[in-house]
């Protein structure tokens, strides 16, 4: 699990940035919320521009240097923050895998370049490479004793190097060290704005609607539209030689694609990566504007939909009907601002309880946010 995140002079980040989910509260309801001590199910809100878009393309910047999945360099463009003086961005991240805490912090100058990497697993350093002090890096893990340890290509990782050349012996630390590898590969960020990009977890090139048929699932489609109060009724039709989705009106059909509504057409996206979370391996889902275009209450609907998968989730949105202690609890809810981030439990000094209003309370200016 992700149990904290740091970042500076990315982007919209000029100084220490720190998402941190391991502050929780006691609190005693929607304990499922809350794994290990660490904040499973997160939801984050902030007003335009506050930085929510960046913070989840920092957190995925990880993507590009550590694994093979899909990536967009064209959003990592203007890198580094324009006000800062540094020519390197910073990034921190701590996880807890297989009940051992990994930190892993590394520089780049820019999204391929890497002038920095540690790692450290129970606070023991296994990989450390300085490009400024030479093109060596040092590593202590059991089976990589006799592996070259000269990098000259700056684009490549440390420690990507180190998993892709060795076979490391059966240690807990190497575990733990092959777990990052797996955690980070099960990562998925995606958007249903208006460029709907994705990043990690490799699908291929199908339609969303080809995967539908192709897997069978119409059925479970039409199920799961039908509980998000979409009342219609889907059949496959034949189109010049393809097979495509239709919406059945009483035995007339018309192309599902062609007339559905901008919301209908998020939530089919949403479909289509929540079948991935719930077949695949996915560690660490992040969606920026989940419910851009949905109604208040098929918002509250999606977040109990990934709830249900237990796996942990960030999802960044305006939509102020969903604070409520009845979905999450006030150590889930992140308020940010270009500057810091928090828990709504650490944005005020009244003792919050399971009966309060946390939207009342957010509207009416209770949270030093």
């Amino acid at each position: 699990m992700l149990k904290k995140f740091k970042v500076s002079n990315f982007k919209s980040f000029e100084k220490d940035f720190t998402l941190d989910f391991s502050d929780t509260k006691g609190y005693t309801f929607n304990t499922e919320c809350i794994k290990e001590g660490i904040v499973n199910n997160a939801i984050i809100y902030g007003r335009n521009g506050s930085g929510k878009s960046n913070l989840g393309l920092a957190i995925f910047d990880i993507i590009e240097h550590i694994t093979d999945k899909n990536r967009d360099g064209a959003k990592y463009n203007n890198y580094l923050n324009a006000y800062s003086s540094s020519e390197k961005a910073e990034f921190y991240y701590e996880f807890l895998i297989n009940e051992k805490v990994i930190t892993y912090e590394y520089h780049k100058t820019d999204y391929k370049t890497l002038v920095f990497e540690k790692m450290t697993i129970d606070s023991e350093v296994v990989v450390e490479f300085n490009r400024f002090e030479g093109e060596q890096f040092q590593t202590n893990l059991k089976g990589a004793e006799t592996l070259n340890s000269i990098v000259v290509d700056k684009q490549l990782s440390a420690i990507k190097y180190i998993k892709k050349n060795t076979v490391l012996e059966q240690t807990d630390i190497n575990n733990a060290f092959n777990g990052f590898f797996n955690f980070i590969e099960g990562m998925l960020y995606f958007r249903s704005l208006e460029d709907r990009m994705y990043l990690g977890l490799d699908v291929g090139d199908k339609t969303i609607a080809e995967d539908i048929i192709q897997k069978d699932n119409v059925e479970d489609f039409e199920k799961f539209l039908n509980d998000a109060k979409i009342e219609c009724k889907l059949s496959v039709v034949e189109k010049l030689d393809k097979k495509i989705l239709a919406l059945d009106f009483n035995g007339k059909h018309i192309p599902f694609h062609d007339v559905i509504s901008t919301g209908t057409s998020a939530l089919t996206l949403f479909y289509f990566w929540f079948q991935r979370v719930r077949e695949a391996n996915v560690s660490l889902l992040f969606v920026d504007e989940f419910d851009a275009f949905y109604h208040h209450e098929l918002s509250a609907l999606i977040v109990e939909k990934l709830k249900s998968t237990g796996i942990q989730f960030i999802v960044t949105t305006h939509n102020t009907s969903v604070i409520s202690n009845d979905i999450l609890r006030p150590d889930c809810y992140f308020v940010m601002n270009n500057e810091s981030i928090s828990p709504l439990s650490k944005c005020t000094e009244k003792e919050l309880r399971e009966a309060h209003n946390l939207e009342k309370m957010y509207k009416a200016g209770t949270f030093n946010v």
